[in-house]
Parts: structure tokens; C-alpha cells; sequence
């Protein structure tokens, strides 16, 4: 299959390499499966600087990490040092310390980075 790659500029582009990237998933040949991989990270660029991914607000996360594990506020005191430290941090007013961090990366098993940067947007 003959195929050339798609320089993604808008959406236009972008569905057309989607489905020349589909079209070529179904060939066995080894010039277009190394098409595809190619046309599937202009794909990827594209979608990264279209879209870029963003952390989200801490007080967001921490609500969706207590309600995937069953907690309560109550729950984050030993992480978070006190009942008034856990509503500062809740409510936007307060950033997480490095101890912070480290004591609900280990409790959540989440990336550091993702802490950080959920509790950098407080400030912003």
C-alpha cells in the first residue's frame, strides 16, 4: 500500500492521519507497518500540543483519591499534619509541603510530579 505521511496542522489532518493510521494497522507489509508508526507520532505531537495535559486542581485530586479509597477528611490528618492544615489544603489556601508529598504519594502510590504539580495551581 502506498501511502505517504500527513503533517498534521488541524483537524482536518488529524482525522485523515487517523484513518490512514487505521488503514495501514491492516496491512502485514513491513513498510507500512513502519508508516504507520510514524504517521501515529506525528498524531501524537500533534494531540500533545493540542491538547497539553494539565494537573489537575489538588484540592480535585485529593477528593477523587479519598473517594477511590473509601476516606474522609478525618482520613488525611495524619498526612497532612492537622484538621485545619487538611481544610487549608482542601479549600485552595494552603500548598503541600515536601513532607506532605512524600507521606501521600506513599499512602495513594502516585508520582510525586502529579502532588507537585496539583499544589503548584494553588498558588497560581
Amino acid at each position: 500500500m502506498k501511502a505517504t505521511l500527513i503533517i498534521i496542522q488541524n483537524e482536518a489532518d488529524h482525522e485523515t492521519a487517523k484513518a490512514l493510521v487505521s488503514k495501514l494497522m491492516r496491512s502485514s507489509e513491513a513498510d507500512d507497518r513502519a508508516r504507520m508508526v510514524a504517521q501515529a507520532r506525528l498524531i501524537e505531537a500533534y494531540e500533545r500540543t493540542r491538547w497539553p495535559r494539565k494537573a489537575p486542581p489538588l484540592p480535585d485530586l485529593l477528593t477523587y483519591l479519598m473517594e477511590q479509597h473509601g476516606l474522609t477528611r478525618a482520613d488525611l490528618v495524619p498526612l497532612l499534619g492537622t484538621a485545619s492544615r487538611v481544610s487549608e489544603v482542601m479549600s485552595g489556601k494552603r500548598e503541600l509541603s515536601m513532607t506532605m508529598v512524600k507521606r501521600l504519594r506513599e499512602r495513594f502510590h502516585v508520582p510525586a510530579d502529579l502532588l507537585i504539580l496539583a499544589s503548584e495551581s494553588v498558588a497560581a
